[in-house]
């Protein structure tokens, strides 16, 4: 069965960036989707793309960090939908990197971890028990490429993303056999701001919005990939090459990849003081969730 297809979704970080994308590609999917945000400006904007093409959706504010609202915004979703959600994809998280760790002041550690970490811990801890007990849905976690690519200067974002890799892999294997289909999403570069709105250290922006810009992937096909995915039962979903290379040669031979990573992002040929800081272009599913 097509667990995208018809499906009573929760969406959280849903007013842009990747997170719209699941929302909208989820209304066009005949779903009616709770689109969760603490941006609820964004968030109504994304209810009425939905709507706009024939959907049905509600704008609800979470702000995922806080295991309270999480529980609310559950209550509230089943209350919409006058039924238990079929697919709840914890999506909202934010960017940080640009500093050597012992650098990155401790605050930014938490602020990326209580969003990005906590964020899908808290959704999984309060939606996997609704799922698991009617045995059908489907829950994705966004992590990142980052989750297992271990790039310097990106510590918090990094530990933050490994962490939803681990849970997410934990709970495919807690729901083996149940109804319930879980997917990692593990992207690379995506046409999102993250990047701008995040805790970037402005000396590492440049080349990362370059990057990007000319590499990026729109989050409207991120989006379709990971939903197809998820309706086959694919616990990790690396939708662009790049991920898949760095996946299975981090596999493979990790002592060389995390030398090799070290080296070259000392000795790159891509360093921030040679490239403009480009303004991004095209970028309709622009912000992420954030404060």
């Amino acid at each position: 069965m097509k667990r995208s297809r018809d499906s009573r979704a929760v969406v959280t970080g849903a007013g842009s960036g990747i997170g719209q994308a699941f929302a909208v590609e989820l209304g066009r999917r005949g779903g009616s989707v709770v689109v969760s945000d603490v941006d609820m400006v964004g968030a109504q904007r994304t209810v009425d793309a939905i709507t706009d093409q024939g959907g049905k959706a509600v704008a609800l504010r979470c702000d995922v960090s806080v295991l309270e609202e999480v529980r609310q915004l559950a209550d509230d979703a089943q209350d919409f939908f006058g039924a238990e959600p079929t697919l709840v994809v914890n999506n909202a998280g934010v960017g940080a990197g640009g500093q050597l760790v012992g650098d990155v002041p401790i605050d930014d550690w938490r602020w990326t971890l209580g969003i990005n970490l906590w964020g899908p811990i808290h959704g999984c801890h309060v939606f996997a028990p609704i799922l698991r007990e009617h045995d059908y849905g489907g829950i994705i976690n966004v992590a990142s490429a980052a989750s297992f690519g271990a790039a310097p200067r990106m510590a918090a974002y990094n530990v933050s993303k490994a962490g939803v890799l681990s849970l997410s892999e934990t709970l495919a294997a807690e729901m083996a056999g149940t109804g319930v289909h879980v997917s990692v999403l593990c992207p690379t570069f995506v046409k999102t701001n993250i990047v701008s709105n995040g805790r970037i250290n402005p000396s590492s922006t440049a080349a990362a919005n370059r990057l990007m810009r000319l590499t990026g992937m729109s989050p409207a096909k991120v989006a379709r990939v990971c939903l197809d995915a998820n309706d086959r039962g694919t616990l990790h979903v690396l939708p662009q090459l790049d991920a898949k290379v760095g996946w299975q040669i981090k596999r493979t031979v990790p002592g060389l990849y995390t030398r090799a990573a070290g080296l070259l992002e000392r000795f790159g040929p891509l360093r921030d003081e040679d490239v403009d800081n480009p303004e991004l272009t095209d970028l309709d599913l622009t912000r992420v969730e954030g404060r």
